[in-house]
């Protein structure tokens, strides 16, 4: 992870005078070129001597107000697909930290010292600095002078992480959706290790020019499958070393496996080699997956011995590896006082700090809590039912301005709200962006009519006096657990009846009673627009948000203490859900769509695709549902933004729309064997490279039953179904990611697996066999699949 800029690019000091207020006192390592007054402000919240200790945290490069000009210009990051730039050429958002402390000093006039320090960084990871801010305030108390903020300069830019591996957008949702601690362990292995002799297998092997991957300093070790051309495979005929490795971690669920795989190819032993697999297993007192299936079918294996190596147990090879993958885990020394810092690796561009989506939910989810104020069609999704959090998600989405007020409530509680609800809206960074750039986590008097005119804004105040103003649009009271619609809704956005309404209303009816006469639809459709007030309102209790929110997903995941990262998944689904009906939904009133595949139902020969219902009815009442909310974020910058990304691209599985498979597996009911095997056979030809094969993964996440609709086809009664499946799971077990996504099926499935390839992988070899031995010495052995093969003619 290489940076061309510092990771610290100012250290800002403010203090209070009883004389003059809120003063910037120093500005290293030099001044920032923006209003001194704002900064000052900013660092000394509203009632920050009420509180002994605070954290506040804002943004610089927002808007004209807060951008800084410096006179010696700042390096910038290196490009990076995550962190693509929304503003074009506008200026890098600047992400700032703040600690500000009082201490009670009877000799001084006011009875307390207030004093603020602040770093700027350009990582939104900014949580990971507050050791070292809080150490170098102490100092400052003890001993102020500029020096303190030269010398936290200094340490915060000392950091090491050149050596942090940087995961693709892919492996990051694979690393946040396990709980493993061992999770691409191998991007955590030593770069460089002492070269040793690799002893060949005996046998002929196949040649795979396709799957080659090239090493870097990112991507290094991605497979178990060595990159050397004298160990390269089929995955349709592996060898017995190389099934006796990847079988064996799958079939008992020995990491220890993986992990020495992965140091056996760092020190040059591919994994078809002795040492890191039939030997290795050996060594440890096991039995290889192939020995053990072979037992059962009364076929022998041939043992092979060969040199001991170094294996995963060894504290120098270990050494690489840290202990939770999650993290990057590195140090910095202030002062002597050496801090550990543990980077986090998955995060998004529009994550920022360590929020918390569940305080939240918990914060708005009481039963005290009311949403006051008019009912609006982009808000209230299900009339007056709709639950407090949904209506704030769409709030966010449909670009309404939203106030968090704290009043007597410390402004860093404030400011995690913010940050918790950008998180909300955006998928955890993950499905939209553009929240962060109109986000003010502390926002107060100074500099209040500038951000107030930001179109969209998302504030935290800790100042009553906001409530009073009309410039938001919906108010979350923190203290008081109030929603507030502004009663000028309607005025600042007038709605019209989606153009899609008649339309579903019509379908809806055929779908639900296609018998129906021409006459009995029309009179339904007028008594429909009669009350098409009261209908956009109507509220259901059962309905799929409060279902989401009450019963299934959300408030009883966090009742049951399943914790923070299961909460954010769900809401991932949840955005991506909304994301791909909002495609259907433009596509039935436009004929077009830019945000995902075209809808396309299963044909001969010709895959579907788009959003997946469980029927036409049950499509066009979600999509009812939904359509006033989706015709107010279609008219944000937030739709923009995900037209620009394109969904369908940059990825390395193309020409398919992979999502809707696996939906098709998991909830379709009654699929014709036709699909299934086209399914099947079009994620086999495609899964072919470590990179395609992440893409896989991350599309089969563990919370959703990770390869379970692909096992299942293990089972199926077509032999091409079960053959393309072997080919899909073989290319897995290739790479230690996807062992791991073997070891989590169960019992059962892990069994046939490994039963089915090692019954394909003895037929290959004896098929090798039988091909190498003379025509006059060649054995038949009896089958009772042909007449033939009885001797027969």
């Amino acid at each position: 992870m290489a940076t061309k800029g510092p990771h610290c690019s100012f250290v800002l000091l403010a203090e209070f005078d009883i004389d003059s207020g809120a003063q910037l006192t120093y500005q290293f390592p030099q001044p920032l070129g923006t209003d001194e007054g704002l900064l000052a402000n900013l660092m000394l919240p509203d009632g920050a001597e009420r509180h002994l200790e605070d954290w506040t945290i804002f943004f610089l490069n927002q808007t004209p107000f807060n951008t800084i000009a410096p006179v010696l210009a700042l390096e910038t990051h290196e490009p990076s697909e995550d962190h693509s730039s929304t503003k074009g050429s506008c200026s890098e958002l600047i992400y700032v930290l703040n600690l500000v402390r009082t201490k009670h000093d009877k000799s001084v006039r006011r009875g307390a010292v207030v004093k603020a320090m602040a770093i700027c960084t350009r990582h939104p990871f900014i949580q990971i600095f507050k050791p070292v801010l809080l150490l170098a305030l102490d100092d400052y108390f003890a001993n102020p002078s500029q020096d303190c903020l030269a010398r936290l300069f200094d340490t915060i830019n000392s950091m090491d992480i050149s050596t942090a591996p940087v995961l693709t957008r892919f492996e990051k949702l694979i690393m946040r959706a396990s709980e493993r601690k061992d999770i691409f362990s191998e991007k955590f292995a030593p770069s460089k290790v002492p070269d040793m002799a690799v002893t060949p297998l005996n046998g002929s092997q196949g040649t795979r020019t396709n799957n080659q991957h090239k090493t870097t300093s990112s991507s290094s070790s991605h497979s178990i499958r060595s990159s050397l051309p004298q160990q390269q495979h089929h995955p349709s005929s592996p060898s017995d070393s190389s099934f006796s490795l990847g079988g064996s971690a799958v079939w008992v669920n020995d990491d220890s496996v993986i992990l020495d795989s992965q140091v056996g190819l760092a020190i040059g032993g591919g994994p078809g080699s002795v040492a890191s697999g039939s030997g290795t297993l050996a060594s440890r007192g096991r039995r290889s997956t192939d020995a053990s299936s072979s037992s059962s079918s009364g076929i022998g294996t041939e043992q092979t011995h060969g040199a001991a190596i170094p294996t995963a147990s060894d504290s120098q090879l270990r050494s690489g590896i840290s202990k939770d993958t999650h993290f990057f885990q590195t140090s910095i020394i202030y002062k002597e006082h050496q801090l550990p810092i543990k980077l986090p690796l998955a995060t998004f561009p529009e994550e920022v700090g360590d929020y918390s989506l569940i305080q939240l939910i918990q914060t708005f989810s009481t039963p005290l809590v009311t949403v006051l104020g008019p009912l609006h069609p982009h808000l209230h999704s299900n009339g007056s039912l709709t639950h407090p959090i949904i209506v704030l998600f769409n709030a966010l989405i449909t670009g309404k301005r939203i106030l968090f007020l704290g009043h007597n409530i410390p402004a860093g509680q404030v400011a995690n709200y913010v940050l918790s609800a950008c998180a909300l809206g955006s998928g955890c960074g993950v499905v939209m962006r553009g929240f962060i750039e109109r986000a003010f986590p502390y926002a107060g008097l100074a500099g209040g009519e500038d951000w107030a005119s930001t179109p969209a804004y998302i504030a935290g105040v800790t100042n009553p006096i906001f409530e009073t103003s009309t410039a938001w649009d919906l108010l979350m009271d923190i203290g008081s657990a109030r929603v507030v619609v502004h009663k000028d809704i309607h005025i600042n956005f007038p709605t019209t009846p989606p153009a899609i309404g008649p339309l579903l209303t019509r379908q809806a009816i055929r779908a639900e009673n296609s018998a129906a006469s021409e006459e009995e639809i029309a009179r339904i459709a007028t008594r429909d627009r009669e009350t098409s007030q009261k209908t956009d309102f109507s509220a259901k209790a059962d309905s799929l948000d409060n279902i989401f929110m009450e019963d299934a997903r959300i408030i009883s995941a966090i009742t049951s203490r399943f914790g923070e990262n299961v909460v954010r998944l769900r809401f991932i689904e949840y955005v991506v859900r909304f994301v791909r009906l909002a495609s259907r939904y433009e596509e039935m009133t436009s004929g077009t769509t830019k945000l995902f595949y075209p809808s396309a139902a299963f044909t001969e020969g010709s895959l579907g695709s788009g959003v997946v219902f469980p029927d036409e009815a049950m499509a066009l009442k979600e999509l009812a549902a939904n359509a006033s909310r989706i015709e107010g974020w279609r008219r944000t910058k937030l739709h923009q933004y995900c037209v620009s990304v394109n969904f369908r691209g940059p990825i390395q599985l193309r020409g398919f729309d992979l999502t809707h498979q696996l939906s098709r597996l998991r909830f379709g009911r009654n699929l014709p064997d036709v699909e299934v095997e086209l399914i099947m056979r079009k994620i086999a030809e495609n899964v072919r490279s470590y990179e395609q094969v992440v893409e896989l993964l991350a599309n089969t996440p563990l919370h959703l039953g990770g390869l379970q609709p692909l096992s299942f086809c293990l089972f199926h009664q077509q032999e091409l179904v079960r053959e393309a499946t072997l080919d899909i799971f073989n290319e897995l077990r290739a790479h230690p990611v996807g062992v791991m996504f073997l070891q989590a099926l169960n019992h059962f499935q892990r069994y046939a697996y490994v039963r089915q390839a090692h019954a394909r992988e003895t037929r290959s070899r004896e098929q090798m066999q039988q091909s190498v031995l003379p025509l006059p010495y060649v054995a038949r052995t009896p089958s009772s699949r042909s007449e033939v093969s009885l001797g027969g003619i």
